[in-house]
């Protein structure tokens, strides 16, 4: 079949690997210094190695090529976070439930003692935020920013509320507790509903890729083009990405 897909030039790629990284699907790999698509039937055309590469050596083509297997795509994905689970446990454990302690910078030990803090305002804009509890259709929808969020990053990073939730929808969730794949629900809501962007807002942890994967599929799914973009925030409360 005759559909875009992503072009790599050879000569302009200096195999810094990012557009590897980006690529969520797994459709790219460094082979021999060079960035190569590998497996033209994992590219979904939806182009999030092409603001990754520093050189400009991606870009879109129509020609023939494999129809995009989603189902391929996951099978593939869920494979490769069994083998990081696998390998952690081996280490010792679940790497999204290892233990850690944080100690307060010295500076934060400073500003406790010696500053009183305005009282923090919350920025949630509807209820229910449950992706399970929301409906698909609703007013707050129309018009608005959307914050996809897993459920411990508003724990992790101290500003949640400021830095990303105010003047948003936020809708938070836990593929790993849950044990559901969010994409349909969120992919009725983008489709149905006046949406002006997606942010994108998950933990360094492996199980957080399913969050991520879901709100990928439902931008992919919906038929929509929204702005958008994903913010990792480290298990000590930094972001980033």
């Amino acid at each position: 079949m005759i559909r875009k897909i992503i072009h790599i030039d050879e000569e302009k790629c200096n195999g810094c690997g990012l557009c590897a990284e980006a690529c969520h699907e797994g459709a790219i790999d460094i082979v021999d210094g060079k960035a190569k698509l590998m497996r033209e039937h994992f590219c979904d055309g939806f182009g999030d190695c092409l603001p990754n590469c520093p050189t400009g050596a991606i870009t879109f083509e129509e020609r023939e090529a494999p129809a995009y297997d989603e189902a391929a795509v996951k099978a593939a994905q869920a494979k490769k976070e069994e083998e990081k689970m696998m390998e952690h446990v081996h280490e010792g454990g679940c790497p999204g439930s290892k233990m850690m302690q944080f100690k307060a910078t010295q500076e934060e030990s400073t500003l406790d003692q010696s500053q009183t803090y305005m009282k923090s305002v919350s920025r949630l804009g509807q209820w229910p935020c449950q992706i399970k509890l929301l409906p698909t259709e609703a007013p707050f929808y129309n018009g608005a920013k959307l914050l996809i969020a897993a459920d411990c990053t508003a724990y992790a990073y101290a500003n949640m509320h400021e830095d990303f939730m105010k003047g948003k929808i936020t809708v938070i969730g836990c593929p790993k507790l849950d044990a559901i794949d969010y994409s349909e629900k969120l992919t009725d809501i983008i489709r149905n509903n006046d949406i002006k962007s997606v942010t994108i807002v998950r933990m360094e942890v492996p199980c957080c890729g399913g969050l991520q994967r879901a709100a990928e599929n439902a931008l992919r799914n919906s038929g929509k083009f929204i702005p958008w973009q994903v913010v990792t925030i480290s298990r000590d409360g930094r972001i980033l990405d």
